[in-house]
């Protein structure tokens, strides 16, 4: 969790802070950790998640700004491609690092239970990240924002969060069937 908090930051804002101060914060070291509601365990769930996605989005973004690419003759679906490639590879690489020590796993059944704990998880994020910043590229604007604009960026904060409330409700059934792991 030490990443998790600051890149749930990035998009979550106040709302991540207080998150992080009423719910995130873990006991002093050596003191075992408290039991939360469900509903406090599937959030920190769904944020440990978030983070991989928003890594991944900002540096796909920045690629694509960098490097220009094109996916069915378009740079906004290339761009989109790539954030769902690199934040599914940061989901693997957090969920591995949470569920193989948890569970104390070989590194190929670690890598298994990851992939089968986030698949769905970051598929759902990105599901409400995409639906949010196609409403602002082809409803709200008209056209695709470029990614200097702060605009851009705040109407991406806008889309992690409808990517964390379309992601819950999948973190939810996942933490119950034992799929994915509490925080």
């Amino acid at each position: 969790m030490d990443l998790v908090w600051p890149l749930t930051a990035l998009f979550g804002g106040p709302l991540a802070l207080w998150a992080y101060a009423a719910i995130g914060r873990a006991g002093p070291r050596g003191e075992p950790s408290r039991e939360r509601p469900f509903w406090q365990s599937v959030g920190l769930g769904t944020t440990h998640c978030g983070s991989g996605c928003a890594l991944g989005d900002i540096v796909a973004e920045w690629f694509v700004f960098f490097v220009p690419l094109t996916l069915f003759g378009k740079p906004l679906f290339a761009a989109w491609a790539l954030d769902y490639a690199l934040a599914f590879l940061f989901g693997i690489v957090f969920q591995y690092f949470t569920i193989q020590p948890m569970r104390k796993l070989p590194p190929t059944q670690g890598l298994a239970a990851a992939l089968k704990a986030d698949a769905l998880s970051l598929t759902a994020w990105q599901v409400g990240m995409y639906g949010w910043m196609a409403l602002t590229v082809f409803v709200l604007f008209g056209h695709k924002l470029p990614k200097t604009d702060p605009v851009f960026w705040f109407m991406m904060q806008i889309a992690m969060l409808a990517g964390f409330l379309t992601s819950y409700p999948v973190n939810w059934w996942l933490l119950r069937k034992g799929i994915k792991e509490t925080m």
